[in-house]
């Protein structure tokens, strides 16, 4: 018997669990874990890439307490239109994410993203801004 991942309309090769909301254009990667059993919302237009894990609930109380705090802790995600979410990231359960954000790869986001904020590292920390002056100038999205 194989297994095989249930259908999703995004991607074939993500776990989705529950029923998020997904916004037009958005684009979902492959081997992502996305969970809206807490309650997910992901805007028009995002680019989720490969590998991103979005959490929308914890057992970590469940589990260290030995099951005496008994509920698996749930919190929605919201990211806002048109983010990219770098490969690998992972964004906890209670985070939002502003419009025109940037997550880089592999950062860890663990606390609300402002509006085109470019975010990076474990824990994520702002590392610089998005400028839409001039998509085509390289410092575009650079921090500089």
């Amino acid at each position: 018997m194989s297994a095989s991942l249930p259908p999703n309309p995004w991607n074939e090769h993500a776990w989705v669990v529950g029923e998020p909301t997904v916004g037009e254009g958005t684009w979902i990667g492959a081997f992502t874990v996305i969970d809206a059993s807490g309650g997910l919302t992901i805007g028009r237009g995002c680019d989720i890439s490969s590998g991103v894990h979005i959490y929308t609930h914890s057992s970590a109380r469940r589990c260290v307490s030995g099951r005496r705090f008994a509920e698996v802790e749930r919190q929605p995600v919201t990211i806002g239109d048109h983010v990219f979410v770098g490969a690998g990231a992972i964004i906890n359960m209670g985070v939002t994410i502003g419009d025109e954000a940037v997550v880089g790869a592999g950062a860890v986001v663990t606390a609300d993203v402002p509006a085109r904020a470019i975010v990076g590292g474990v824990p994520a920390r702002q590392i610089g801004r998005v400028d839409l002056d001039d998509p085509t100038d390289p410092r575009f999205v650079t921090g500089s």
